[in-house]
């Protein structure tokens, strides 16, 4: 009896503190939150801007520009009645410039304000156009922010159906800056199926899941080869991606292949829904594009 009595006593204290402890996680993430959102600005919608999507990674390397360029164009070529414009925000590695074939300086409207340049019917704004391709960006956090505020504020884009901003990658200064100070409509995680970039991809989902922002689904970049000859798919690193998607709860929305006419285009300016709009790899980014459209007349009619 005695000791039957102390083996309940123990359980009863065990179940007790399981229940503290559970609450106790409950308030450190309740608290995390707060502290995350105290003294944030309000967010401000963008001027003639009507949807933005944000492409980002937690890992660099993974595909995250030539995605969110891809999508950019692929948004234009689905819906040409649309207006879709592209913002890069990696303050010391812009890569759109590069990949969207487009190099000048921007002309400035009456108030100051930047004119996007154009190609491939999609309007585009990169720190890149800014400073001299050669010359390295060797700023501290305040001016990087200012710098960022400069391009979602001092941009005129006219009148946008949508704005794909792609981002540096991380879970850093830059994205909680979009995350505090633009409504963003949707996010788009971009990865590789390597653990190491699915771990980290995984801290970023969590990162916009907690504040709240929704998040449209994940690209798996790199995730197979097709064969030339018979079109056979072979995948490269397992099946990482689909486990993950699913133990957060959202969508992988697209996998792209694997291939260097991809890297080619891209490293020619030409992205490959222009340049090979039938091929394979087009019509994955135009899937994407769709689904992308998909979620995002969602919301809109949500938001009505």
């Amino acid at each position: 009896m005695l000791f039957r009595g102390i083996k309940s006593g123990i359980q009863s204290f065990a179940n007790r503190s399981l229940v503290r402890l559970k609450a106790s996680r409950s308030e450190i993430e309740s608290k995390q939150k707060e502290l995350m959102s105290r003294g944030l600005p309000k967010r401000k919608s963008i001027t003639g801007v009507n949807q933005i999507v944000v492409v980002a990674s937690g890992k660099g390397g993974v595909g995250k520009s030539t995605t969110a360029v891809n999508l950019a164009v692929a948004l234009k070529l689905l819906n040409p009645n649309k207006t879709v414009g592209l913002l890069d925000t990696d303050i010391f590695g812009p890569s759109i410039p590069l990949m969207m074939n487009v190099q000048e300086s921007p002309l400035l409207t009456k108030e100051n304000k930047m004119i996007p340049l154009v190609n491939y019917g999609v309007a585009c704004m990169s720190m890149g156009f800014l400073v001299d391709e050669k010359s390295p960006v060797v700023w501290r956090g305040l001016m990087v922010m200012s710098a960022i505020e400069k391009l979602l504020r001092q941009v005129d884009w006219g009148s946008l159906d949508y704005l794909i901003v792609d981002t540096p990658p991380g879970t850093g200064d830059t994205q909680l800056s979009l995350i505090q100070n633009i409504p963003i409509t949707g996010v788009l995680l971009v990865t590789t199926p390597q653990k190491a970039a699915l771990q980290v991809t995984q801290r970023g989902a969590v990162l916009f899941q907690k504040l709240e922002v929704p998040v449209i689904g994940i690209v798996e970049n790199m995730s197979h080869v097709v064969c030339p000859n018979c079109q056979h798919s072979s995948s490269l690193y397992g099946h990482g991606t689909k486990d993950l998607a699913s133990n957060l709860g959202i969508s992988l929305l697209q996998e792209i292949p694997l291939d260097p006419a991809i890297t080619k285009y891209t490293d020619s300016g030409k992205p490959v829904v222009i340049a090979e709009p039938d091929s394979v790899q087009a019509l994955a980014y135009k899937t994407l594009g769709r689904r992308v459209c998909e979620f995002l007349a969602t919301q809109e009619m949500n938001s009505n």
